[in-house]
């Protein structure tokens, strides 16, 4: 299902993403193309990609093309899905440690759709972090990995 949906290649391609979507959330999937999981959150992705198109923009990013991000966002686990709104950072409290992205596959479509509603209401409202309206048992559970200390 990958094919479906526009991805980028390289940072300059995702930092050209990242300001150029305005008034939407933009919504960047890292990954890998053969993963089974990410096959199975790209395939959600583009079954909402068109109901969703006039709140977010959806972009796949391989994890082996662009590592600068992979490296910033603490990509350990994938696949991981980031937001943007207008160029800023949206967190996200998911009743877990890591409020900066969204690790696994969604359980269901209206999962996505909602958490992206959320962050769009709350994003137009001013807020840089949303409650998940994610049902806590559909949200998958991993430790962080802290690298270094």
């Amino acid at each position: 299902m990958s094919f479906l949906l526009p991805s980028l290649s390289c940072k300059r391609e995702v930092d050209q993403a990242i300001k150029s979507v305005a008034e939407k959330v933009l919504v960047l999937r890292f990954g890998r193309d053969n993963d089974a999981v990410c096959l199975q959150l790209d395939d959600i992705l583009a079954k909402t990609a068109h109901d969703l198109s006039k709140m977010a923009v959806i972009y796949l990013v391989d994890v082996n093309k662009v590592p600068v991000y992979t490296q910033y966002f603490d990509i350990s686990y994938i696949p991981s899905t980031v937001f943007f709104f207008n160029g800023q950072h949206m967190k996200v409290d998911y009743g877990s440690p890591d409020h900066t992205k969204f690790v696994g596959s969604f359980k269901t479509k209206q999962d996505f759709i909602d958490l992206v509603e959320v962050i769009y209401r709350g994003a137009m409202r001013g807020k840089l972090i949303v409650r998940s309206p994610i049902d806590p048992n559909n949200i998958p559970k991993y430790d962080l990995l802290y690298q270094g200390i």
